[in-house]
């Protein structure tokens, strides 16, 4: 199965969008970064999705995991 992601990049125009991973289309564009990331990590939790925030350089600065957690921690049981 594919990884869900979302990824907050810079827009051709010099905004900031919000882009499915795979997609070639932003879902949504905004002014600022920060307005990006606010809402593409709403996006990622309700999905339980991967969450990348690009840098002005188009490289990947931080992600964010919002996926089910498949790792049992120390003394739980799966």
């Amino acid at each position: 199965m594919a990884e869900k992601s979302q990824h907050v990049m810079r827009g051709s125009d010099g905004g900031w969008i919000v882009r499915k991973g795979g997609s070639d289309k932003a879902t949504k564009r905004f002014e600022t970064q920060e307005d990006a990331i606010k809402w593409g990590q709403d996006v990622a939790k309700r999905q339980h999705a991967e969450f990348y925030i690009h840098g002005v350089d188009g490289k990947i600065r931080e992600k964010k995991s919002y996926g089910e957690d498949r790792t049992p921690h120390r003394g739980e049981k799966r």
